[in-house]
């Protein structure tokens, strides 16, 4: 008999799409011939709530604060227009879903939806507009009137609720279980009892053995608890795990026995082993054989690592399975604040890793000491676009979010190169290190195979800094690298820092600058600041000495244990540099207020910034070593040219011509060599196509050249060839 395994993501992630935890380990389940089924209760619990009868319940329930009296005016407006929202959200929610489109029409003229206290924020964003397609705008206002029914579930109806979150205070830095235990022996909220009903209907269905709870942010904590007790209390065979991104990195020094009231087990790290130990622990109990695993034995609080059997390479853990779940029931919200939040909440993507870990593994405020960042093992290009394919067939969509730590170069060039070869038609993006095998070229090939926008950490824009971070780039490399993207029409996002240890308040102004001029000359489009935060497990959190902070304790919590507080020696309070640096980044995303004085974005006293005005914009002037090693590969990205043949005379002499006319997607070009070079070149496009398996190096053609002619190195730097290298002939 089988094993039946039930993987749920508890609510809430995102919108969109399924965060891929439970897909990744339904693949991986799918190669052991173990039966699973998978299911995301966040965007279930929304659509129950957020749909004619469950509005109507909703209201009915939100009347017992409003018999207290205590709720604002929004709420009263909100509960006042009931009738507005149960009658049109059922439609506004297909019109997100991709299935309604034409009602964008009717949301546009704005005396359709209900509008509430989120809707004063137009005013200010008519400037957006102007750029936004119907479909866009209707998207955008659809997105404000569920924030209006969300600003009314907070506050009549359940405090803790957020569209991708859930309670998720209780989650973030809960050294402690005793306020979460407590809130967990509070009678279910609205919510939950939703959430149980849904549960209810799925494990009498599946009859699962095994119930598995992915938990990747701390605002899935609360759900995954609830859920792990509501079905220990109606099923109490049924055996029941936690693994994912929160456990991975805030429950390794897991002590407190309560926690296993809900759980049976606790998982670590790569979950496919362990998974399949639990699973193997149900058909023959006395194996007693964990990878990586919490449990309870005597009362205390044990882990288990006793299995030899090593972790499965990548090129084993079989396909991203997206089966069961409501691939077509995702809503596309749209927040136009940020360029790259935006794509991330708008659309269905796909998501799988290039690598799993970090190539570079050395950023000191990252947790590289944990496996799921330390173990570096990429996977093959031909591996990656099998998968992709199989992808796009099961789920319909051709659009990849790479999840990558920081996405290889060397294997982004060769998945490009894999992509264009098979011919596939996809839309893909990642997370990368803005380092200088960032060719302008490289840009082109990745934009060529489908590449849309890229993320990156420039962090702190100071050099000292940058290097205290041993990121390994410097502020001047980021603009160059950042300049190819934009050229060759990829999006950058910025991740950025402010507060890291012993920065100062000038660095922090100069920083500013620096990101001032980055936006200004255009090769940033998007961006978002975060305040340094300190973790148990990066360089910082387990040498703070070496970067001048200083632990305010050194007690363990019993529960989670990864964000730190600290004392910086500096005594600077980075806080307050907060509204100003993301007021700034706001207005330099949209092009506007790049004269303003820094001093402008704060109400207290900063330093000007040292910074010349010109700084990045003169980095960008400077020459680029052009020349070209021979192990370059050298690759085609255009079609066959139509070719004419013509004679030449001057003075008696002849020469035989011929022009090579060459049309791509936008336009046409021609190029005019002799007859002899042209053939030699025909050919050599030929072989050098991308459509070719065999990638040609410039040794190989410069040799191949130089069996008829000679000076390669002239001809290279002819016109027609510098006219190939404007129209798709990279070096790469």
């Amino acid at each position: 008999m089988k094993t039946q395994v039930f993987l749920i993501t508890p609510p809430f992630t995102q919108l969109n799409t399924p965060y891929p935890a439970t897909a990744y380990i339904k693949g991986f389940l799918n190669t052991k011939n173990i039966s699973a089924t998978q299911a995301d209760l966040g965007i279930e619990v929304i659509l129950k709530l957020f749909s004619k009868e469950g509005l109507e319940n909703l209201f009915k329930v939100s009347g017992l604060k409003f018999k207290v009296g205590e709720v604002s005016e929004n709420c009263k407006r909100i509960l006042a227009l009931q009738d507005e929202y149960i009658k049109t959200i059922d439609s506004v929610i297909a019109f997100l879903q991709g299935k309604n489109p034409t009602l964008a029409l009717q949301i546009c003229q704005e005396d359709y939806l209900p509008e509430a206290s989120r809707f004063a924020q137009l005013e200010e964003l008519d400037w957006a507009f102007g750029t936004m397609g119907t479909q866009d705008k209707a998207k955008h206002l659809a997105t404000l009137y569920l924030e209006d029914i969300s600003d009314f579930i907070v506050e009549c109806v359940d405090a803790n609720f957020g569209f991708s979150r859930y309670a998720e205070r209780l989650g973030r830095s809960a050294n402690s279980f005793d306020e979460l235990y407590t809130a967990l022996q509070q009678e279910p909220t609205y919510i939950d009892n939703v959430l149980f009903s849904l549960l209810k209907d799925r494990i009498e269905t599946i009859q699962p053995e095994l119930f598995l709870i992915s938990v990747p942010f701390p605002g899935n904590l609360y759900s995954a608890f609830r859920s792990a007790q509501w079905v220990r209390k109606h099923y109490p065979n049924i055996k029941i795990s936690m693994g994912g991104g929160f456990p991975n990195t805030e429950l390794r020094s897991l002590s407190d026995a309560r926690v296993f009231e809900f759980f049976d087990y606790i998982t670590l790290d790569d979950g496919e082993l362990p998974v399949e130990l639990l699973a193997s622990s149900l058909q023959l109990p006395a194996s007693n054989e964990f990878k990586r695993t919490f449990l309870l034995e005597n009362g205390k609080v044990v882990y288990k690592n006793n299995s030899l059997k090593p972790d499965y390479k990548q090129s084993e853990v079989g396909t991203p399975d997206y089966s069961d779940l409501f691939l077509d029931k995702y809503i596309s919200v749209i927040e136009i604040v940020n360029p790259m939040h935006r794509m991330w909440s708008d659309g269905r993507w796909n998501k799988l890793t290039m690598a799993h870990g970090c190539y570079w593994g050395k950023c000191t405020f990252c947790d590289i000491s944990l496996d799921y960042i330390k173990i570096y093992e990429p996977i093959a290009a031909n591996l990656l676009c099998d998968r992709m394919e199989e992808m796009i067939a099961q789920t319909g969509q051709n659009g990849f979010h790479y999840v990558d730590e920081a996405a290889p170069p060397a294997l982004m060039r060769a998945l490009a190169l894999e992509i264009l070869r098979r011919k596939l038609s996809v839309t893909w993006w990642t997370n990368i290190r803005f380092e200088k095998s960032f060719s302008a070229d490289l840009c082109l090939l990745l934009k060529a195979s489908g590449c849309i926008a890229v993320s990156g950490g420039l962090e702190v824009a100071s050099d000292r800094l940058l290097q205290l971070i041993d990121k390994g780039v410097t502020v001047e490399q980021v603009a160059k690298v950042t300049r190819n993207f934009t050229e060759a029409g990829i999006m950058v996002h910025s991740y950025l820092m402010y507060g890291y240890p012993t920065q100062t308040i000038q660095e922090t102004v100069d920083s500013l600058e620096m990101v001032r001029q980055l936006f200004e000359v255009g090769v940033l489009q998007s961006g978002f600041w975060h305040q340094f935060a300190m973790t148990a497990h990066s360089p910082v959190g387990m040498y703070p000495e070496k970067f001048g902070v200083v632990k305010e304790t050194e007690t363990i919590g019993t529960f989670a244990n990864n964000d730190i507080n600290y004392v910086d020696k500096t005594g600077i309070d980075h806080d307050k540099f907060s509204f100003g640096l993301k007021k700034s980044l706001f207005n330099f995303m949209h092009g506007i207020c790049f004269d303003y004085e820094l001093q402008e974005w704060f109400d207290f006293k900063i330093p000007k910034t040292k910074i010349h005005p010109d700084f990045v914009a003169n980095a960008l002037e400077e020459e680029d070593d052009f020349n070209i090693k021979p192990t370059a590969k050298i690759v085609w990205l255009g079609g066959k040219p139509i070719v004419e043949h013509f004679t030449k005379s001057k003075k008696g002499n002849s020469w035989e011509l011929m022009t090579l006319t060459f049309h791509d997607k936008k336009e046409s070009f021609t190029i005019q060599t002799g007859k002899n070079e042209g053939e030699w070149l025909m050919q050599m496009l030929e072989k050098i196509s991308v459509s070719k398996s065999k990638i040609y190096t410039f040794q190989e053609i410069k040799s191949d050249f130089e069996v008829q002619f000679e000076n390669f190195e002239l001809f290279w730097y002819s016109k027609p060839v510098n006219t190939l290298r404007e129209f798709g002939l990279l070096v790469l």
